[in-house]
Parts: C-alpha cells; structure tokens; sequence
C-alpha cells in the first residue's frame, strides 16, 4: 500500500524566507595556500620603502603601519589555513596532490621570513629592538625550515605523484625554490644580532648556502619557463600575471647577497669579506638588467592580456613582492655603487609596486566581500 504524504502548507513568512539549508554562505574549504602571497605582498611595501636610498618625510611612519598590517594578516591567514585543514583535510590533501596548487605552499615560508625581515628593519621602532629581534629569530627559525622542506618536498611529489603533462610549466613553478633565498636576506639581518665568532660565521656562510640552493633551482626552472612559453603560447588569461614571479629571485638573490657582503666585514676574515662585497656588485648589476628586461617582457604580456579579458584572480598579487624585491635589489645597488640612476629606478619600481599592491588589495578586498574570491573554482 502506498501513503501519500501532502506537504504542510506554508504561511507567507516561511514562503518568503530563505531557509537556512538554501543560503550558502562562503566557507574556508577553497582557501588555498595562495592566500599567503597577500601577506608577502604587504609586507614588502613596508620592506621596500624603508629601504629605499631617500628620506622621504612620513614614509617610515606609513611603513611602520603597513608592516602591523601584514603581520595581522600574517595572523589571519595562518588560522585560516589552520580552519582549512581542521575542517577539510580531503581538500587539503587535494592541494598538496594538485601541481597547479602545491607550489604556493613555499608562499608560507616566505610570508613569514618577509613579516620576520620587516620586524627587523621596520618594526623595531613600534615594539622596541629586543623583542623586534627575538620575533625575527623566531620567524627566521620557522620560516627557513618550512622553506627548506618544501623546496624538496613540492618538486618530490611533482615527480613521483604529481600528473605533469607537457606545456604546463609556469612561472609558479619558482615559488617552492624561492623560500630560501628570502630567508638568506632575513639571515643577513640577523647576523650582527649574534656574538661575534663562529655563530656569526654559520649564520652568513648558511645564507650563502641557501643563496645558492635558489640560484641554482631558479637556473634549472626558468628554462623550462621560458620553453614553454616558445613553444605552446602565451599562458591562460588568470595566469598571465605569474610572469612577474620570475622577478622574486631576480630582485630576492640581488638584495640577498647585497645585504650578506654589509655584514660581512663583521663576520668573516677580511680577504673573503672584500671578496663577498665585490660579489654584490659583479653579480647584481646583470641580474638587475635581466630583471628590467623581463619587467618589460611580462608587462607587455600583462597588458595584452588585460585586452583580452584578464579576470581578477589572487594571481594578480604576483604584482606586489617580485616587484618590491626588485626595489631592494635596486637600493642595494644603489648603496654599493652610489649610482644616482640606481636611486631612481628603486624609487620608480617602488611607484610601481604601491600601485601593484593597491589595485590587488582592493580588488581582493571585493572579491570577499562578494565571496568570489572564497567560492568553489570553475
């Protein structure tokens, strides 16, 4: 026998009433690892601007509020992500799995050594320089390991579980390698905070070596960069703006070795001391003309692109700390040579990255407030 049931009929209210089983409100469950690029983004304009060979009135003050404004953001982001694989570790796994995706977890190394690096040099004057520094050893200390373990672990499992097929590669690709080479700047910084000897010695001579672990990554990369770029066209429209992350080691291992051969002289016998010092000129000058070379390049991708439909993406914070590695690359140039042109052009790529990082910033701002940029991937 069959019973029909009939539906109790509803009042006007109850008709008119969403219930709460039909609104779908946005969740953390698509919060990838590239949320921490905002991070890294901002802390560079704080970064950048002290660094910069000019004593602009008001402009530490503004940094000093930028820098708090990436360590909350630094905050937030972390529990978010934290939420994300409390809540769905099946797409949290789906991420590490997914070579579009697993590179960016080397965006959490780096948001934190760029929020330690700030600490250092622009945060000092707001919390007091004992626990500004102790706060930089301590993100310096997290973030390099993070860094180092997923700059072996991301190109591991793109060989052994990763499906990578032919035309794919991207300039995300660099993001996992890139982590140390930031933490060598943060290293450098750090160097005259210990006592003097051989803990200095390790510390410099440790940058050095992650340096090295990013240029030659970057060396084995890029290539397959570029290849791919001949061979199968330009990249998707939303991926377009990744072209700028070739500048994060350009610009990075620049400032990196600019800031090792400052604290050299302090840390290591004076014939390798001069030799490191030498080393900063010879070997940024060229990396600075490629990194302009490929500014222009990129941007002219950039706005073809932008003709074409660009869409707004979190990709579009690859604007913001390629860019401002490039301005402190600049500076430190600047600082070795006394070029006045090095001056300026820090001056014009830090122009460029405020403007980089407004435009990413408020867009990523709407995009929450609609829940674009927290809904499920087309």
């Amino acid at each position: 026998m069959v019973t029909a049931v009939h539906p109790r009929p509803r009042s006007v209210v109850e008709a008119t009433t969403p219930s709460l089983t039909t609104v779908r409100l946005p969740t953390l469950r698509h919060f990838a690892p590239n949320w921490y690029a905002s991070v890294m983004g901002t802390a560079i304009v704080a970064n950048a601007g002290v660094a910069l060979p000019y004593d602009v009135p008001g402009l530490r003050t503004v940094c000093e509020a930028i820098w708090a404004l990436s360590a909350v953001l630094l905050i937030v982001v972390l529990l978010a992500r934290g939420a994300h694989w409390l809540h769905h570790p099946d797409q949290a796994r789906a991420h590490l799995l997914d070579p579009a995706i697993a590179p960016f977890y080397g965006c959490l190394s780096m948001a934190l050594l760029a929020v330690g690096i700030g600490t250092v040099s622009v945060g000092r004057n707001v919390i007091g320089e004992p626990a500004a520094v102790a706060a930089a050893f301590a993100l310096f200390g997290v973030g390099t390991l993070i860094g180092l373990v997923v700059a072996v672990a991301v190109p591991y499992l793109m060989v052994v579980r990763h499906r990578v097929t032919a035309g794919t590669a991207s300039p995300v690709w660099l993001l996992p390698v890139v982590s140390p080479m930031v933490a060598a700047s943060l290293g450098a910084l750090l160097v005259p905070h210990l006592p003097a000897g051989h803990g200095r010695e390790a510390l410099l001579l440790g940058s050095y070596a992650m340096f090295g672990i990013s240029l030659i990554a970057t060396l084995v990369i890029l290539p397959v960069v570029f290849s791919r770029l001949v061979h199968h066209g330009r990249l998707p429209l939303a991926l377009t703006p990744t072209l700028f992350l070739v500048l994060g080691p350009l610009g990075q291992s620049t400032t990196a070795v600019g800031k090792l051969a400052d604290v050299a002289p302090g840390a290591i016998q004076a014939p390798y001391a001069a030799g490191f010092i030498a080393f900063a000129v010879i070997y940024g000058v060229p990396v600075m003309g490629f990194a302009l070379m490929w500014l222009v390049l990129a941007g002219a991708m950039v706005v073809r692109a932008a003709r074409d439909g660009m869409p707004f993406s979190m990709s579009w914070w690859a604007f913001t700390f390629p860019v401002g590695t490039c301005v402190t690359g600049a500076a430190s140039l600047a600082h070795h040579t006394g070029l006045p042109a090095l001056r300026w052009l820090a001056v014009g790529l830090y122009l460029l990255l405020v403007t980089g990082w407004a435009v990413a910033g408020v867009r990523t701002v709407r995009g929450l407030l609609s829940g674009a940029l927290l809904a499920a991937p087309r």
